[in-house]
């Protein structure tokens, strides 16, 4: 066996055709949990996202406060609000929260929902590919680029 360690149930989640298409060919990335915070992950990924050339979106509940900017970019409170289309919808956010955002993701007609590592939900994996997005889940667009030699 070359690989007994994967097990067959993860794998449709990270389909090397599927993040290949989303790194490679979608460049408005909304970062649902994107605040202010330089020591969370999620703002590490989203100004790598950038770093790449990706248009990233803030996606965060505070943004209804009044205007808030996140590495340059104008913050939304949610998905709805955005007022142009996007391309994947990452999300920063527990597994057991992070469905809602695969279903909004799905109502704005985004192509795809990237899941980070850690975040796994397999009823919202079989609802957003079922709507015809293209999902992938626990893993990150850093590990999946390095471990295409695209980074260090």
């Amino acid at each position: 066996m070359v690989n007994d360690t994967v097990s067959p149930s993860t794998t449709h989640w990270q389909d090397e055709d599927v993040i290949a298409f989303l790194l490679d060919q979608c460049q408005t990335w909304a970062v649902v949990g994107l605040s202010l915070d330089q020591t969370k992950k999620a703002y590490e990924i989203a100004s790598l996202l950038q770093s790449r050339g990706k248009r990233i979106v803030p996606i965060h509940p505070r943004a209804a406060d009044g205007p808030m900017e996140v590495l340059g970019e104008q913050a939304y409170p949610s998905l709805a609000d955005v007022p142009f289309p996007i391309d994947v919808v990452d999300v920063f956010r527990r597994s057991e929260a992070a469905g809602e955002f695969a279903d909004q993701a799905v109502a704005v007609g985004a192509r795809g929902v990237w899941f980070q590592q850690g975040v796994i939900d397999e009823a919202a994996f079989a609802r957003t590919t079922a709507a015809g997005l293209l999902m992938v889940m626990d893993t990150c667009p850093k590990l999946q680029w390095r471990k295409r030699g695209v980074i260090d």
